[in-house]
């Protein structure tokens, strides 16, 4: 019994720790994502997060099954239930922040393909034969700009859709935050008595064999010096 209580209370450490890096990572997507491949960097190593999460959330029911008492088995599975609520609401937050930080990127684009156009016109007024070239190349780098935007607009909209799927949890998120330090309290406390039962069982067994050997002992002098 306890090495499951060892292995109960590392797969919590482990989920506590997890969970604490993902949210980490959608904080820098929010702050540091400037480009479309730093924000493909950064939620690659958020989903990477998340599978690492919920297969520990996963180990985690498991041992609460394997549970020899109800009231161990009730209270790890409460705490997974929480932890799937919680996970669901993470997740959710990695969706929006991934869509903001993208629409972000799309308008810096956009302004600075607009700003570029107007910087060229206004150096090639002096020429007709500079200013039609530069008329060229404004009319491609519009045509770019709008072949970009249109495919930019067609996966903001796929993304829109997918949030507006999972809608029914976001109402969930603030009252998962709220209840975080709670669950994190009741994470400490079941930790604790895990370390309790350790010692407990220790010390039952140290007793256990001081009654054998005195028993034995007994044994041995009556059978050497019998009454």
């Amino acid at each position: 019994m306890a090495a499951e209580d060892i292995h109960v209370r590392l797969c919590l450490q482990d989920i506590i720790k997890l969970d604490l890096e993902a949210k980490a990572l959608i904080q820098d997507i929010r702050d540091h994502a400037d480009t479309a491949e730093v924000l493909e960097d950064l939620s690659g190593q958020a989903r990477e997060k998340f599978n690492k999460l919920r297969a520990k959330i996963d180990d985690l029911a498991r041992l609460g099954h394997e549970q020899d008492t109800t009231a161990d088995k009730e209270a790890i599975l409460t705490n997974v239930k929480t932890l799937k609520q919680t996970l669901s609401g993470t997740l959710t937050s990695l969706r929006q922040a991934n869509l903001a930080t993208q629409l972000t990127i799309e308008r810096k684009t956009k302004e600075q393909l607009l700003d570029g156009g107007t910087q060229v016109r206004h150096r090639g007024q002096g020429n007709k034969e500079t200013l039609a070239k530069m008329a060229g190349d404004i009319t491609e780098s519009l045509l770019s700009l709008n072949r970009t935007m249109a495919s930019q607009v067609q996966h903001s909209e796929t993304t829109m859709t997918s949030l507006v799927n999972s809608s029914s949890s976001v109402g969930e998120i603030q009252d998962e935050f709220q209840h975080m330090g709670g669950h994190i309290q009741h994470s400490h406390r079941l930790l604790t008595k895990y370390g309790r039962r350790e010692f407990t069982d220790k010390l039952l067994i140290f007793l256990a064999l001081v009654l054998f050997f005195g028993t034995v002992l007994y044994i041995v002098k009556k059978r050497i010096w019998p009454s």
